[in-house]
């Protein structure tokens, strides 16, 4: 009875789903490749390098620099996932993906934004203890309760996805393998389904707004109390200090969940509503815009690491500078 069951659904899973890319703009493919090229390689170059700063200098060990590092790493996780397979699409029309490969990447994409939310609620934690709870940071924050609150984070997005996919990966699709994406989302993979896929959207959803609604549920409540105790400071300067610090979460925050929760809910309330071409833009530039920004947005506002990482790229180049002068000078 297994074996029958395995074998038909092994003859109702196409081989292949066919990547639409963004329907209705196939004219400006050339365009967005290039801009999604300079995109992802400064999310590339700029989250490997916060990443090599604070992995290699020991005075960036604390916690809030550790959620940043790990955040960087999701962020090039994330930015993986889509982009490469996109540019692809964009540049030599090839939109074949694999029945594995594409609930494979399905499930990198969403346990990676689980993930992220995640780490913007730890962060903004950290920084409620770091302003409301001086004192007790360094009791509170142990590297255990940090390597916990890790585990615990990327744990919750495992049980949010792997259930998900194995509703998604047992539907059969005898039909249309076209799928109307840049990407595997899972709503439009969904839908190609011969059976009802109500069950996993349905799912999708809830757990989504949940993880989501929980999250900024608690980072705003830390934000709170974080505007209280620093408007409670007698010292402008120490306001300013606090202020600038918290001013770069809530930056990286917005860019997160702004363009997601638009996309989350556009593909379930928008149909016939916006245009699809929309629909597919934001839930792609929800996946690249933060790994883009958020290192640039932390290397210009933290001044810590923007001494590092200028300190890193003096070394860098000014040997290759050197290297040039002597040549010069040697051939005159």
């Amino acid at each position: 009875m297994m074996l029958g069951a395995a074998y038909n659904h092994t003859m109702e899973s196409p081989a292949t789903f066919m990547l639409v890319g963004i329907p209705g703009l196939q004219s400006s493919y050339l365009c967005l490749a290039i801009f999604l090229s300079a995109m992802y390689t400064i999310a590339l170059l700029g989250n490997t390098l916060i990443m090599t700063v604070i992995c290699m200098d020991s005075a960036l060990q604390e916690p809030m620099y550790c959620f940043l590092c790990v955040l960087a790493a999701v962020d090039i996780v994330m930015a993986s996932s889509v982009v490469p397979k996109m540019l692809s699409i964009f540049c030599s029309g090839d939109s074949s993906i694999g029945f594995h490969a594409c609930f494979t990447q399905m499930y990198f994409v969403h346990a990676s934004t689980a993930v992220e939310t995640g780490l913007l609620l730890a962060m903004a934690f950290d920084r409620y203890v770091a302003i409301c709870k001086p004192l007790h940071y360094s009791r509170i924050l142990t590297p255990n309760v940090m390597l916990g609150m890790c585990v615990t984070i990327f744990i919750r997005a495992g049980m949010f996805m792997t259930p998900l996919t194995w509703m998604l990966i047992h539907l059969p699709f005898c039909g249309s393998t076209v799928v109307p994406h840049s990407y595997c989302e899972h709503m439009a993979v969904a839908k190609l389904a011969c059976a009802d896929p109500m069950p996993s959207s349905l799912y999708s959803l809830i757990c989504s707004s949940i993880i989501v609604g929980s999250d900024v549920t608690f980072i705003a409540a830390s934000y709170v109390l974080i505007l209280r105790a620093v408007f409670g400071l007698s010292s402008k300067k120490a306001q300013r200090k606090a202020l600038s610090t918290c001013g770069s979460h809530v930056g990286v925050m917005a860019l997160y969940y702004l363009p997601g929760m638009a996309s989350i809910y556009v593909a379930w309330l928008g149909q016939g509503i916006v245009p699809l071409h929309t629909q597919v833009l934001l839930a792609d530039l929800y996946l690249i815009i933060p790994p883009t920004l958020n290192p640039i947005i932390y290397g210009i506002r933290t001044k810590q690491i923007r001494q590092r990482i200028w300190s890193v790229l003096t070394c860098c180049f000014l040997p290759l500078q050197s290297g040039f002068m002597n040549i010069k000078s040697f051939r005159s």
